[in-house]
């Protein structure tokens, strides 16, 4: 739904009827994730993608008699189904779509999820998508950290998705659910999709260096929150680092100590360490080292990250922590300049997210996207 907020607002504020299809399942080779949508509004105008092109004819169609009063549906394509080939996925995945009506009267509570979503206020939707009785589908629930909206047909089926999306907001992840009519986690009857808007995760650079211009950039491109920390103020300014959403000017270990202690970072966090300088490096891996986190990677020859390990042995840390350590930081990919060294470390951020193995897809056996 984020990426199709400002029609949606729109319509929605006018009071007019408009239709939601939204990604909720893929496997195989789908080319969107979950959470990708499409909007069809009331003049027929459309804005999204749910399938970059394979299935949008078809979603059109279902979508637009879905905002003419058709009830809502859940609706499968890709190789499995018998129209495969006239709107299958070309790539030869398959993809579930919830076709839903959204208007005043349907999603009463949309203007506040909205505000929160804007506002970066952690909020998840928890909507029915496949169950036995008809009358379920589409049924909402909205989460929060501190409180609940909305139900989803059963007290018991609410404070099991209340408590589960919860946990997938703090991970920000979306995905869906399987319960019993009531709530049971050991049944599948009802299919709840939970779509989690939490704020943006933190890609953390230390370091204001070239390099380091360039990874902010990447890291944009790619949904964090950048932050740019170097204790020389001199080099960690703004205009050094137009593409960050703060610079900072703190000593690197103090600044994510701080940080950890106050709570901003999380198991998605990412952090790449570019300093290559033990005065720098060895007090900032000590602490990163033995905080969760979604990517820790430390630029550097082999020689300097050898000594690097040395130093943090030295300090009492485990073999298993140094570990996680990605160092020297980045894929090899035969990069010079600072943005294609900013490719290789992100390519390598992608793969340690998604459970890749890096190497080119035409050397790989096996599907091309890891289920998860």
């Amino acid at each position: 739904m984020r990426d199709v907020l400002e029609p949606l607002q729109d319509w929605w504020e006018s009071g007019a009827n408009a239709a939601l299809a939204t990604v909720v399942g893929t496997w195989s080779s789908a080319p969107r994730q979950p959470g990708a949508a499409m909007l069809v509004g009331p003049d027929g105008t459309v804005a999204g993608s749910v399938s970059g092109g394979c299935v949008e004819g078809a979603v059109y169609e279902l979508a637009s008699a879905v905002r003419d009063g058709q009830p809502a549906m859940l609706q499968r394509y890709g190789v499995s189904d018998d129209e495969a080939f006239t709107v299958g996925l070309t790539c030869g995945g398959i993809i579930d779509i919830f076709v839903e009506p959204v208007s005043r009267a349907s999603f009463a509570e949309l203007g506040e999820v909205i505000a929160d979503i804007r506002a970066g206020r952690p909020v998840a939707v928890a909507t029915v998508v496949d169950a036995p009785d008809s009358g379920r589908a589409g049924r909402r629930l909205i989460v929060r950290p501190d409180g609940v909206g909305g139900s989803l047909g059963s007290a018991r089926l609410d404070d099991a998705v209340r408590d589960d999306a919860r946990g997938l907001l703090v991970q920000g992840r979306t995905q869906v659910l399987r319960y019993g009519r009531d709530g049971e986690r050991r049944l599948d009857e009802i299919g709840v999709f939970v779509a989690s808007y939490a704020p943006r995760p933190r890609m953390i650079v230390f370091g204001a260096i070239d390099f380091a211009a360039a990874v902010a950039r990447v890291g944009s491109f790619l949904g964090y929150r950048v932050t740019v920390c170097d204790a020389r103020p001199v080099f960690a300014t703004a205009k050094r680092f137009p593409d960050a959403d703060e610079v900072v000017v703190q000593w690197p270990h103090r600044y994510l100590t701080e940080a950890v202690a106050g709570g901003e970072v999380d198991e998605r966090t990412v952090i790449c360490l570019l300093t290559h300088d033990p005065k720098f490096d060895v007090p900032l891996l000590e602490v990163a080292l033995r905080t969760p986190l979604g990517y820790l990677g430390a630029m550097g020859s082999r020689r300097t990250h050898q000594d690097r390990l040395e130093r943090l042995r030295e300090r009492g840390l485990t073999e298993d922590e140094l570990a996680r350590l990605h160092a020297p930081i980045g894929l090899d990919i035969g990069a010079r300049t600072p943005e294609e060294t900013a490719v290789s470390i992100a390519a390598e951020i992608i793969a340690q997210r998604w459970g890749g193995s890096g190497v080119q897809l035409r050397r790989a056996d096996g599907p091309i996207h890891i289920e998860r």
